[in-house]
């Protein structure tokens, strides 16, 4: 059957379903005619009505709140690095100097910590849920923060970074994973979004508490006051997760059905379970979602397509591998872009950066950090409310692209201030600095959890979200080890190095990245299985809808076109 038949039959049972006289005049005045992505969930949006803030949506938005510490957990550990640092009484308790190799490895054991607990993180998530994996992952976070703050040794220190890194790579698997399978749809990309635009709620007090300390007191507590409050998102993720419903897409692959209705009928139907929303999404999931898929067993990769890339073929080919290779690209690549853009030398030497721009006070550097914390947050909130509207690949591409012009003109300025001491270089440096970290904030960091969460099938997910942690944490060890020293050692030169990536990153998005915005989970699967996904992801459908009630019905009317 060709496209077009396949097209005009699929828009042929729609209407039929639908009961509509699509020849009738008689509410011509009511019509609007749209482009949709979905047409079965455009007509169920409509509906449906669905309202944001109703007393169940609101509910569901603090359970996905309480998820989203997750990742006030990591923006807090990765600010308040940065900001210690720079503290003298932290240096001189450990004979440190901030950049250099024996710094570099500091931070570095972190991600080593992280890709280590990568073999737990997806196996724990899809074994005992979404909840779990959240409470073990802040046990293990508090657990490190203790051995950290009481450290007196360098190697207890780098011991509980280490803890560390191992916790927040289950926290940072589960915690994505739980928002995006238990957002009501029309909202998913939003609230997902705003999950990872909370690290900076996480950054924001981690850096003003490290200015506080660092003012006011001129021993140790300067810098073991900040590790210890580390362990207050930790602890409400640990007492809070277990009292959140659990995701109804792990409940349905558990053959827990019944389960997975009333909690999608109660907080996405208003508590009906024939709402259209609850119903399109169960249906959905029912045909997707397998009770034997790669998900139920731990040591099973093979449907992510690891075991016939690693094996270059030999070994692990499914039906679907063309698939499975695609979404591993966008999950990968995804995490390479988000460290690897400049954006972990601000996040973690911004301090080392301002000193060689010229900005000589460390108490000015640390608050000009904090300024940075605040801005980006504003950027990443700004952001989360872009990515269902403007689209994922245009907010990639286009911050991208920004990247290499603001890194272009940083490393002019530094030069010149290297040069001749120009003190209204310095100045311009700070601001486009700033400029850098509000534009990656906007594009980048609401796209961080909720792409690769896209991008991945149920059975995938967990496992996939812990290698798209391990991606990251290979892309954070370069960061945290080899940056401190280029920073060193060649100083602004070492910028030549992201705008070169940048310019291959933004060519890289705009050739394959999918658009995934305005479907529902269980719809990407068809979007990745074409033999193009990128193309298929821009196919596009026009249908007339009917905005108020007419003759009993309201909805999508009639499909006018289909884009290919």
């Amino acid at each position: 059957m060709s496209d077009e038949e396949t097209s005009k039959s699929d828009n042929e049972d729609l209407n039929e379903e639908l009961k509509v006289d699509v020849t009738g005049t008689d509410k011509e005045k009511n019509k609007n005619v749209v482009d949709v992505e979905n047409i079965a969930f455009a007509a169920a949006k409509e509906q449906a009505q669905v309202r944001p803030w109703t007393k169940r949506m609101i509910q569901l938005y603090c359970f996905c709140i309480l998820a989203t510490l997750n990742s006030c957990i990591t923006g807090y550990d990765g600010s308040l690095m940065s900001a210690i640092n720079d503290m003298n009484p932290y240096l001189e308790k450990f004979n440190m100097i901030s950049t250099g190799a024996k710094t570099g490895f500091v931070f570095a054991i972190y991600t080593v910590g992280g890709i280590a607990g990568v073999v737990v993180a997806g196996p724990l998530t899809d074994t005992w849920g979404r909840r779990w994996g959240m409470v073990a992952g802040g046990l293990m976070i508090i657990f490190g923060t203790c051995i950290q703050a009481t450290a007196n040794t360098l190697a207890q220190f780098i011991g509980g970074r280490f803890v560390s890194g191992f916790g927040v790579s289950t926290s940072a698997t589960a915690g994505p994973s739980y928002v995006a399978e238990i957002a009501h749809p029309v909202y998913r990309g939003t609230l997902t979004a705003i999950y990872n635009s909370f690290w900076f709620i996480g950054s924001i007090p981690a850096l003003w508490v490290s200015y506080g300390t660092n003012l006011h007191f001129h021993d140790d507590r300067a810098w073991r006051i900040p590790l210890w409050l580390q362990m207050v998102f930790s602890g409400i993720v640990v007492f809070g997760a277990l009292l959140l419903p659990e995701s109804p897409r792990w409940l349905m692959s558990n053959g827990r059905h019944e389960e997975a209705l009333a909690i999608m009928a109660r907080y996405h139907g208003e508590d009906d379970p024939n709402n259209p929303i609850v119903q399109l999404t169960y249906y959905e999931m029912q045909e997707e979602i397998t009770h034997d898929g790669s998900d139920k067993r731990w040591w099973d990769y093979s449907e992510l397509g690891l075991v016939y890339l690693v094996t270059f073929g030999r070994l692990g080919r499914i039906p679907n591998i063309r698939s499975a290779l695609w979404r591993l690209l966008m999950v990968v690549s995804m995490a390479f872009f988000g460290q690897w853009a400049g954006n972990a030398a601000i996040s973690y030497f911004l301090v080392v950066m301002l000193q060689q721009a010229g900005i000589e006070d460390n108490n000015t550097r640390l608050m000009l950090n904090a300024v940075l914390s605040v801005i980006s947050f504003i950027g990443a909130m700004c952001g989360s409310f872009l990515v269902d509207k403007v689209g994922r690949r245009k907010l990639l591409f286009t911050s991208s692209c920004l990247f290499v012009i603001w890194f272009s003109i940083v490393t002019a300025l530094s030069a010149n201030f290297v040069d001749s001491g120009n003190k209204a270089a310095s100045n311009v440096t700070v601001a486009i600095i700033y400029l850098f970290g509000f534009t990656f904030s906007v594009g980048f960091t609401p796209l961080q959890a909720l792409y690769p969460v896209e991008c991945l099938s149920f059975e995938t997910r967990a496992k996939g979200m812990a290698v798209y942690s391990f991606a990251v944490n290979i892309a954070s060890f370069f960061n945290h080890y080899v940056t401190p020293i280029g920073l060193g050692e060649v100083e602004w030169r070492f910028y030549f190095l992201y705008i070169a990536w940048d310019i291959f990153q933004a060519g890289f998005i705009y050739q394959f990245y999918v658009e995934t915005k305005n479907r529902t989970l269980e719809e990407l699967n068809e979007i990745f299985a074409s033999p193009f996904p990128k193309k298929a992801s821009f196919q596009r459908a026009k249908v007339k809808v009917v905005t108020g009630k007419c003759d009993d019905f309201q909805g999508v009317e009639t499909v006018i076109e289909a884009s290919a």
